[in-house]
């Protein structure tokens, strides 16, 4: 997303925005706030299958998801992700086990009422030959809330699969992430 004075039509509807403090449609009543909070997500893979988290809450209900969340203050992105993968999960990696943060993205959608801005990174996190137990008993309470069940998907079904995914373009990009290849997506209107 670049500048918010290059914004000029709404990325759900095509209409003409309104500029103020925020960005507002006045045909579809998108708001984009231009204060994006930076979150990291680990893409974690075990023997050719990737870990993703099922969404229990609307809209995102039923959806799959990385495990991720906000990078605080003053935390490197890789920092971030190995921080959330141990509360969400349980698993406890070592720096050495995260790749960069090669996959950016801007997305917005609505969680718990509230419209939310995101600049996201994604970084690889490699568990081969691991046999790691997941434990939940580190998830705040909204995470609990939030989210229901893991599994582990082998990386092939990802790519074929019709499910919804956050990345919405996971199965797309996917392989060539893995490859190597940096991946710089444009805007995603979530919901």
């Amino acid at each position: 997303m670049g500048h918010r004075d290059d914004w000029v039509r709404c990325p759900r509807c095509g209409a003409p925005l309104v500029h103020g403090e925020e960005l507002h449609c006045p045909a579809c009543g998108l708001v984009i706030y231009d204060n994006p909070a930076p979150t990291a997500s680990a893409l974690v893979l075990r023997d050719g299958r990737l870990m993703l988290t099922r969404r229990a809450r609307p809209p995102q209900e039923g959806m799959w998801d990385l495990p991720g969340g906000f990078v605080d203050p003053l935390e490197l992105p890789e920092d971030a992700a190995v921080r959330e993968l141990r509360e969400e999960s349980g698993f406890s990696v070592t720096r050495n086990q995260v790749g960069p943060a090669r996959w950016r993205r801007r997305a917005s959608f609505i969680h718990r009422r509230t419209r939310h801005l995101q600049d996201e990174v994604v970084v690889t996190v490699r568990l081969d030959g691991m046999r790691l137990a997941i434990d939940e008993s580190h998830r705040l309470d909204y995470e609990r809330e939030d989210y229901f069940g893991f599994r582990w998907w082998p990386v092939a079904k990802v790519v074929r699969s019709r499910d919804r995914f956050y990345p919405g373009r996971l199965p797309e990009l996917l392989t060539a992430f893995l490859a190597g290849e940096d991946i710089d997506e444009p805007f995603e209107l979530w919901s």
